[in-house]
């Protein structure tokens, strides 16, 4: 099985690297480098993974997974290419799949050996319980087998779908951000509760499982029928919430003050906003 290095040991890294476990990947064939000696030991302990240097971690990997902090791309990037610059002739092809935010494949493309194969991702925090979702976007070198390999990598972990690479930024700003903004909102609702009599635990409880309940009804009407079934028609978020709004009821009273509250614009400029600043972010090759 490939050889696959995580460089970066940060939340979406210890992701990937317990997804990868979870999914059957053997130990024998991860490795990690970090350069927090702290967190480095912590993943080896936890995870029984081999730790490395970037250079031997690298080395002799087929995939490398690229899951740091856009300031240490630059520094990074020059040691792999380094590394790889050094490997035999006879070496496997190796893949760099960049999980970093607002750094694009030509960036890496430029400062990597001419035909170096580069995926960028896109994923959420839920993969940190295997209910992410991670967009993949092809650089110019890779090849649909390469894509196919990296999308298994990340199934790991959730969800994959494929985007091109000029559409990374809006991912970015509707799922990779979208998480908070859920997070938002539910904390709202709970406070909202609290001011209405109840206490925070039943406040919380109430709120939480009606979320989860609720994307259970959109995942309900959206996966594919199992074969021989009757398809369900598409059902869309604005057909299930007239499902459950009686007119003159409950519901619609509190929809109103949504409404007049501005939240689809709000919802809108929060989006504008994150896909900015992850352009804002990046580091191109020019």
């Amino acid at each position: 099985m490939a050889r696959i290095a995580i460089i970066g040991g940060g939340n979406m890294g210890e992701a990937l690297l317990a997804g990868l476990l979870r999914a059957g990947r053997q130990v024998k064939d991860l490795v990690l480098s970090e350069k927090s000696a702290d967190r480095a030991e912590f993943l080896s302990q936890t995870y029984s993974v081999q730790v490395a240097s970037l250079a031997d971690a690298v080395a002799n990997a087929a995939f490398v997974i690229l899951a740091v902090k856009p300031a240490d791309v630059e520094t990074i990037i020059a040691e792999i290419a380094d590394a790889a610059g050094k490997a035999e002739s006879d070496a496997v092809e190796q893949v760099l799949v960049s999980v970093v935010a607002g750094i694009t494949t030509g960036f890496y493309e430029s400062h990597l050996p001419a035909g170096y194969p580069v995926i960028r991702v896109m994923p959420n925090a839920p993969a940190l319980v295997g209910a992410g979702i991670t967009a993949l976007a092809k650089g110019r070198f890779s090849t649909a087998e390469q894509m196919s390999t990296a999308a298994a990598l990340f199934e790991s972990v959730g969800v994959v779908l494929t985007v091109p690479e000029a559409q990374i930024d809006a991912v970015t700003a509707v799922s990779g951000s979208g998480p908070a903004y859920f997070f938002l909102f539910l904390e709202a609702l709970v406070d909202a509760g609290v001011a209405n009599g109840l206490s925070r635990p039943v406040a919380t409880e109430l709120a939480v499982q009606t979320m989860a309940g609720s994307v259970a009804m959109v995942l309900d009407r959206t996966e594919a029928p199992a074969t021989g079934t009757t398809a369900r028609p598409d059902t869309t978020a604005a057909e299930l919430r007239a499902m459950v709004t009686s007119p003159g009821g409950t519901t619609a009273a509190g929809l109103r003050e949504l409404e007049r509250g501005g939240v689809r614009a709000a919802v809108a400029a929060a989006v504008d906003a994150a896909k900015t600043r992850s352009e804002q972010l990046g580091i191109t090759s020019e």
